[in-house]
């Protein structure tokens, strides 16, 4: 059948048509043959003027069609992208765009439709990559007005010695213009701000393109109106925009930051700050107006496929795919400037904090509201929960005044709940690892602030009325107790999956410690319970870098009793009744400490015995939700229940799980064999790429940073670096075996000194009122964190994870963007029966960033020599 005469045929009737249909799929068919289609063929017009829809583009234009096009016929597909971005040019310009009869926005949408259907199969294929580059990116000559008109010459009778002034005279017939993917993205920006197209329609304005923001808020106080059609249409676009900075998808995790994505550097680095404003403030006040309350389903799932829960989770997912994303730096000039998140940082008026504030915990609070409006069990957390909190994380980093607004309210201790709520909820799911780790970020950036600890001392009211998960029982206590309670559980309770944040974890306690008061028996109990299980010779002697885990959390106790002494007497009796265990410390021997460990394997054989060793926090249950939040007994625990000789329980071990008859390491122990088996995406450079340490800075020393350092704004936030250490000794396994050299290299550093002057100053266990002599307090000391590739690498391949699992989840797993691509960035995996794993919110990162985030997570919290650097040939810091 003539492709053409059907084409002509099928045009009166709708898509819907199978015989329309047939046409379709038969031009997509002509596509991939071998011979060359002519650019003037009416044959393109097909391509935007048969699909009615998105579900037709996507069903009928298959992978393999587009994957035997880029094998067969990659001419043809030039053509297409050409003939579709210059049509999509054509209508940008025209000035009766868009009127359905002379330019129609049906024929828009299906250029982006298609645009965005075989943009990621080019990204994917290694072989195309020097083509795409040239293709999309590079410079380009058109025919000036003058050319066109000039008339074509048959016969050239010129001699050879008039060639050059000829084609002198030909320069001018031609102009450069900007590449091709430059032109595509400008016309996509304006065609977000088109009257008619994604604007309401102003028939008493001249001008198409307005750059007004799309609804009140941030930089609007007016709202402009919109409808469903309008919201539609700028999904699309922004999906494109989407698939055009999806590149990223396709390089591995330690290139990512370096190597970059050219089309959001070209979108970022937006001169225009018009432009930039309305971008941003758009898809921000979009994303934080949305409130599901005034649905009256029950049920998130059940509108998963809704149009407004879509249009709200791609401008959330583009904002910040622009936000996050770290512009590589050139080796000449200044550095480049992501203006998207430079404004966000410039952000100032209290009312629009208060907007971002009330927009944020909406979305955020849903699953921990209780209404008679929501069936049993229909607390579910919007899809786009994960996306929400990356979000109050880049604006707590990049905004200072907006930190402050958080810090200095009590605004800051319902953040500390909903992080404790998503960290605790998804602690044992390793599908959402990345964001219970992401949770304990945002609780670490925001401890670095002085008032953010003195802020916990107030007294939670109404713990009551918390979810299940992370209510604890007779609770009676501060925000402070709550959260230092809350940390023992993630460290106890999460079966050793949350290892690589364990230093994370301390370092917020570490970082509070000098401004708490009237700690409470449970926390003083959590405190005492996690010091006397990192003080176990079977975790000291388990790995190289668990004994930092110690000294970080002895710090944390010096810190208490040095600045808040006598505001914290329970503390203190608390470590007055562990003394034994303290003592023992510091005549701590490789000897002593296996002799410890033989004799405890002995009474783990004798049945009676096991009870003996068993931690006062095991349960029966093996760290179920309600054993670990709540107190052993209904009582208050007292300080009798201070764990002594017996408390050899390993952080996060459930090795009395009779289910897994296998021998299971601890996390102690997996976390060096993790280290030892890396995913093969990873490189070693990038294993080698240890951050800088940015490690218990004080105010003063802070101060005295040179011009330069890193600060908030430039992405320090979390967890110390990994510390280089004196080796211990390396069995024929590759297993870490404990040397007496190795314990003589840490060992005498520990910090004792004060507890030990506590110790010998209060003999009788009965705590003085005031600081005894001899103990002087020293500055308080704030964890920081430095980004780094490595670290970076983890972070882009959380948010591209998200934005994958929601594309997916709202397509079903049939049709999504990306899918049936061979991504790089992080590990699909699927499941018999169930499609891929990822239909949950997190899931994809956990292949490359669980191993990137271990590596940055067993970072401990002493800083390397001075003047350590990386490897040569290692990636390079940004």
């Amino acid at each position: 059948m003539n492709f053409l005469n059907s084409y002509r045929r099928a045009l009166p009737y709708i898509m819907g048509n199978s015989d329309s249909k047939l046409v379709f799929k038969q031009g997509i068919f002509k596509l991939s043959e071998a011979r060359a289609i002519a650019a003037d063929d009416p044959y393109w017009k097909g391509f935007w003027e048969l699909p009615e829809s998105t579900e037709d583009v996507f069903s009928l234009f298959s992978p393999a069609d587009i994957r035997r096009t880029l094998d067969t016929s990659l001419p043809n597909l030039e053509t297409l992208i050409l003939a579709l971005t210059t049509r999509l040019n054509i209508l940008r310009n025209h000035p009766s765009f868009p009127d359905p009869d002379i330019a129609p926005e049906g024929d828009a949408l299906n250029c982006i439709r298609i645009l965005t259907r075989i943009l990621p199969f080019i990204y994917a294929a290694d072989n195309l990559e020097s083509w795409e580059e040239k293709f999309f990116w590079g410079v380009r000559r058109r025919r000036t007005r003058k050319g066109q008109l000039k008339p074509e010459i048959l016969f050239d009778e010129a001699h050879p010695d008039e060639e050059a002034k000829v084609e002198a005279q030909n320069d001018d017939e031609f102009e450069d213009v900007k590449p091709l993917a430059e032109e595509l993205i400008d016309t996509l920006i304006d065609l977000l701000f088109f009257h008619g197209f994604t604007l309401p329609l102003n028939e008493r304005s001249k001008v198409k393109v307005s750059y007004s923001i799309w609804s009140s808020g941030v930089g609007c106080n007016t709202p402009m109106g919109t409808s469903k059609e309008l919201e539609s249409n700028r999904t699309e676009v922004l999906k494109l925009l989407l698939a055009l900075s999806s590149k990223a998808m396709y390089m591995p995790a330690n290139v990512l930051p370096v190597k970059g994505v050219k089309a959001i550097s070209y979108i970022a680095t937006c001169p225009d700050k018009q432009v930039v404003l309305s971008t941003l403030c758009s898809l921000l006040n979009s994303t934080l107006k949305y409130n599901s309350a005034s649905w009256r389903l029950p049920y998130d799932h059940i509108v998963i496929g809704d149009p407004k829960q879509i249009y709200v989770a791609t401008c959330l997912q583009f904002l910040l795919v622009l936000i996050l994303y770290p512009i590589p730096e050139e080796s000449r000039g200044p550095p480049p400037k992501n203006f998207f998140r430079h404004f966000l940082g410039r952000l100032h008026r209290p009312q629009d904090f208060q907007f971002l504030v009330d927009g944020m915990t909406r979305i955020l609070h849903q699953p921990l509201q209780v209404s008679s409006l929501y069936l049993p069990g229909s607390q579910k957390p919007l899809r786009w929960a994960p996306e929400m909190i990356m979000l109050f994380w880049e604006t707590i980093q990049c905004n200072k005044r907006f930190r402050s607004f958080i810090v200095d309210t009590d605004r800051g201790h319902d953040f500390v709940i909903l992080m404790l709520f998503y960290a605790l909820e998804y602690r044992t799911d390793p599908a959402r690892q990345g964001i219970v780790r992401m949770c304990v970020f945002v609780l670490q950036t925001l401890s670095a602030e002085d008032n953010f600890g003195s802020g916990l001392n107030k007294k939670f009211e109404r713990q009551e009325t918390l979810p299940a998960t992370i209510k604890i029982d007779h609770f009676n206590g501060t925000y402070a107790d709550f959260l230092i309670s809350s940390i023992h559980t993630l460290i106890t309770g999460s079966k050793g999956k949350l290892d690589a944040i364990y230093p994370a974890l301390l370092a917020i306690v570490n970082n509070i410690a000098p401004y708490l008061e009237n700690l409470n028996s449970l926390a003083c109990l959590r405190i005492l319970h996690l010091f006397s299980s990192m003080s176990s010779p079977g975790f000291l002697l388990a790995n190289e870098t668990n004994h930092t885990l110690l000294t970080s959390l002895l710090e944390s106790m010096n810190a208490v009793i040095e600045h808040k002494y006598e505001k914290n007497l329970r503390f203190v009796l608390a470590i007055l009744k562990s003394r034994k265990r303290l003592e023992a410390l510091r005549n701590f021997t490789l000897e002593s400490g296996q002799e410890e460990i033989d004799r405890l394997n002995q009474l783990r054989k004798d049945p009676e015995g096991s009870e003996q060793v068993s931690s006062p926090l095991r349960s029966p249950r093996n760290g179920s939700m309600d054993s670990l939040r709540s107190p052993l007994s209904a009582r208050t625990p007292s300080l009798r229940d201070v764990p002594e000789e017996s408390g050899n329980f390993a952080i996060g071990d459930d090795d009395s799980d009779d289910e897994d008859h296998d021998q299971q390491p601890t996390p102690s122990q997996s976390s060096i064999s993790n280290h030892n088996s890396r995913t093969p995406s990873i490189s070693s450079s990038i294993d080698d790429a240890v951050p800088l340490q940015l490690r218990g800075m004080s105010e003063k020393a802070r101060g005295k940073q040179p011009v330069g350092a890193p600060v908030f704004g430039s992405r320090v936030n979390s967890m110390s670096s990994i510390s280089s250490h004196p080796p211990g000794m390396t069995g024929s396994n590759g297993a870490f075996t404990p040397s007496a050299q190795w314990i003589d290299s840490w060992l005498p550093s520990l910090p004792l000194h004060t507890i030990l002057t506590l110790l010998s100053s209060t003999p009788n266990d009965t705590p003085s009122k005031t600081l005894p002599s001899g103990i002087d307090p020293s500055p308080p000391r704030i964890h920081l964190f430095e980004w780094s590739p490595l670290s970076l690498g983890w972070y882009e391949s959380l948010l591209w994870s998200f934005i994958f699992a929601s594309e997916m989840a709202a397509q079903k797993g049939t049709t999504g963007i990306w899918n049936s691509t061979a991504i790089r960035l992080f590990r699909v995996e699927k499941e018999a029966a169930r499609g891929p794993s990822l239909m949950k919110p997190m899931g994809a990162v956990d292949a490359v960033g669980s191993n990137i985030v271990q590596r940055i997570g067993s970072l401990s919290l002493r800083g390397g020599p001075e003047g350590q650097r990386p490897p040569a040939g290692s990636v390079r810091d940004v």
